[in-house]
């Protein structure tokens, strides 16, 4: 059996928030346990007051640190050298760092560096270079998708707004998608949809089903059209396993 990952979630409070932290925390559960948990800022200012009660609620600590100098982040760097300071520490096998900022590219490079398994979550407005950093990244807004909440601003209505965010399938995705199931293939074309998943997201680390409306891969891939789906019987447990293939 796989041994649960253990995770340092640090988090850039004045990158991040305060309303997504709940679905965030649930997500990161799923990859690994929370066994340290941080938020950086600078708690005198009057914007990050919305976060006192929600860090209560999910046991994060947070680290103050001021701003010493005008246009500069000092919340970058406290939770780069903290970050760090637990890798050395060894008292954790992964990292997630929330943040929408490209500074923590080279951070997220190191430590995937030393072995570290690394989960990214931050605002669709991220960089591309700290996206591909990661091991794995994720839209902080799919999250908040998904809790059947939405944003503030809508004026459509629930199901219009979170249908207006999702991301439409382009032709590109669909190149990502008919590549990786050709790279996997065997004779007869078919692929095991577990194994594509699990490079797609080694090709694109932001890649995630949620980001265009399904909750899964089968029911995207199934959306296309362009591809064949089948079940197979598993020896081995009592879920079948399913294998796509390109459409001739």
């Amino acid at each position: 059996m796989e041994t649960e990952l253990k995770l340092a979630v640090l988090i850039d409070g004045d990158n991040i928030p305060a309303a997504y932290v709940k679905e965030m925390m649930e997500e990161i559960a799923k990859y690994g346990n929370p066994t340290i948990k941080r938020i950086y800022g600078d708690w005198t200012k009057p914007t990050l007051t919305t976060w006192k009660t929600i860090l209560l609620e999910n046991a994060i600590t947070p680290i103050q640190q001021y701003g010493y100098t005008t246009g500069k982040n000092a919340t970058d760097s406290a939770m780069i050298i903290d970050a760090m300071d637990i890798l050395y520490s060894e008292k954790v096998n992964g990292f997630c760092l929330v943040s929408s900022d490209s500074d923590f590219t080279r951070l997220a490079t190191r430590l995937r560096e030393a072995g570290m398994k690394v989960f990214g979550i931050g605002e669709k407005k991220t960089p591309q270079p700290f996206i591909v950093a990661c091991d794995k990244f994720i839209y902080i807004e799919i999250l908040k998708n998904q809790s059947g909440e939405v944003e503030s601003d809508t004026t459509k209505g629930g199901k219009t707004a979170r249908k207006n965010e999702v991301d439409k399938v382009t032709p590109s995705v669909i190149k990502l998608i008919s590549s990786t199931i050709s790279d996997l293939a065997d004779e007869e074309g078919w692929a095991y949809l577990g194994d594509v998943g699990n490079l797609l997201q080694k090709k694109q680390p932001n890649f995630d089903s949620r980001n265009y409306g399904f909750q899964k891969l089968t029911p995207l891939i199934k959306s296309i059209n362009k591809f064949e789906i089948e079940q197979r019987e598993n020896l081995k447990g009592r879920f079948k396993l399913i294998y796509v293939r390109i459409k001739e």
